[in-house]
């Protein structure tokens, strides 16, 4: 167990790091920042040369790997860090110096204790891409087939997981201080940033990640998924089909490919509200640079580090949020944060509905490049304060992804319309998970399933219950109060004469 006086040196250190780039400014200027914690960042900056914009990813780049995943967590909470700091912390791509290939080898031959000549026949020694967790390889494998290699970064496990620990013995300190801090659950955030973390540092688990996710798409056949070589793929190293294609960055070059890039949005969002709310499993890190042009038109996406999932049960309150939101009815909408206790009963229905017709009302038939987001974002966080919202963990991810998704749509098409897009979508699948038929069919499985259970329900009663043996039923016995005198060499002496009693009765009885 670290003590405290590490992680004070460490956040000291960080916050350092944090001051010569500017990105403590916000800390001190916001109000509702704790004293304490103010006086903190001010003593962090004391003699550091401090720009007038602040760089928040460079400077978590600076510090290294963990930080530059827990940036890429942070810029999920624009309620928690601001939107600036959140707009800017979404450019960390992970872009590190590569390591040496022959460090990437030694790792490759170690994970499958087996030459590389009987895994591959070639591997380009110079990386396609280095992220703060791991690096990738092209290369060939012995059957002829060009393929990805993801190789973790030696040593990296131990380094996320000594910043991890500060990280959450810092949130604990700051979220026992109370106040707007405990609502907005700093805790929870480390720990879903842990979560994200865990499934990066194991290659299996990302490797399966990708290949449930094209299992759930396959009804999408213009967005795809890579196939994982299970054989070439251990927990540091992963192996998977080489995708052919344009970045999605590069609007220019998919013009000049003759794609349509208005198509290609439509099919990201698509793809998207499928993952989102068919599936209940979603790729939650569709940034541009994660995202191909195929050569026939369509999407293809890699890196399936961080994954996000929703019940069903809170994918039918997004639906008919999403749904209320885009046909303009805010009483419903209000309706279903109080069902999913979004917003703690004290509050007033009515109230939240027309707080919630402010926000939306602006934003409905509207093209993305003529929102504000920061004024939709400004709306919303206020929303959150005044009716005691508190974060819901289990969404983070997902309000991560939804904007992630719209910023990378709108590149592609700046007239898009999300709400108009969306829609259709929203709309057939609630129909076919809250209408009629559903219902009959819902309420038919259930039932039978409960009709299915009765006979091992009767089976568990018997066996809790047996039969009443061959035994006559024992006479009652007159109820005789205990009196233990004292205690000691007393009690002992008297519990010594009942039991002798005792023997002697079932001698004389026998």
């Amino acid at each position: 167990m670290t003590v405290p006086a590490v992680h004070l040196y460490r956040l000291l250190k960080w916050g350092r790091t944090l001051a010569r780039h500017g990105a403590l400014r916000g800390i001190e200027r916001d109000p509702l920042t704790p004293p304490m914690v103010r006086r903190l960042a001010r003593i962090a900056r004391i003699g550091a040369r401090v720009p007038k914009v602040p760089a928040y990813a460079d400077a978590l780049e600076a510090i290294g790997p963990a930080a530059i995943k827990l940036g890429q967590t942070l810029a999920t909470r624009p309620d928690l860090v601001g939107e600036d700091a959140a707009r800017d912390l979404t450019r960390l791509q992970d872009a590190l110096p590569p390591l040496p290939f022959s460090v990437i080898e030694a790792q490759i031959v170690a994970s499958f204790a087996k030459p590389l000549s009987t895994l591959f026949t070639s591997i380009d020694p110079v990386p396609v891409g280095a992220a703060s967790i791991a690096q990738v390889h092209r290369a060939v494998t012995t059957d002829g087939r060009t393929v990805a290699i993801k190789v973790l970064r030696p040593g990296v496990e131990a380094e996320f997981a000594r910043a991890i620990e500060t990280y959450e013995w810092a949130a604990a300190q700051v979220e026992a201080m109370g106040g707007e801090l405990a609502r907005l659950r700093p805790r929870l955030t480390i720990a879903t940033f842990k979560r994200w973390t865990a499934r990066e540092l194991d290659l299996r688990r990302e490797a399966a990640s990708a290949s449930e996710l094209g299992e759930r798409m396959a009804a999408e056949p213009d967005f795809k998924v890579p196939t994982i070589d299970w054989q070439r793929t251990s927990g540091k190293v992963m192996t998977l089909e080489w995708i052919d294609g344009i970045k999605l960055s590069n609007r220019a070059a998919i013009v000049a490919a003759g794609h349509d890039p208005a198509h290609l949005a439509q099919v990201l969002l698509r793809a998207f509200l499928r993952q989102a709310i068919a599936e209940g499993f979603f790729h939650a890190d569709m940034h541009q640079g994660n995202l191909f042009v195929t050569h026939d038109g369509g999407l293809a996406v890699i890196d399936f580090g961080i994954m996000g999932r929703i019940d069903r049960r809170a994918r039918m309150w997004l639906a008919e949020i999403l749904y209320g939101l885009i046909t303009g009815n805010y009483r419903r909408v209000a309706e279903i944060h109080f069902e999913a206790q979004y917003v703690p009963a004290h509050h007033d229905l009515e109230e939240f509905a027309t707080a919630l017709r402010a926000v939306g009302e602006p934003m409905r038939g509207r093209s993305v490049k003529d929102m504000s987001v920061g004024q939709m974002l400004d709306g919303l966080f206020a929303i959150t304060r005044d009716f005691d919202m508190q974060t819901q963990p289990h969404l983070l991810l997902l309000q991560k992804t939804m904007v992630m998704v719209e910023g990378v749509a709108t590149a592609l098409d700046p007239d898009i319309n999300m709400w108009e897009s969306a829609g259709p979508f929203v709309k057939d699948w609630l129909r076919s998970e809250l209408g009629p038929e559903a219902f009959v069919a819902n309420r038919l499985t259930a039932d039978f399933k409960t009709l299915a259970a009765i006979p091992e329900l009767v089976r568990r009663i018997e066996a809790r219950f047996p039969p009443e043996g061959a035994a006559p039923p024992l006479p009652p016995l007159r109820a005789v109060e205990v009196v233990r005198i004292g205690g000691g060499w007393r009690y002992a002496l008297v519990a010594l004469l009942a039991g002798g009693l005792g023997a002697a009765l079932v001698e004389l009885i026998n």
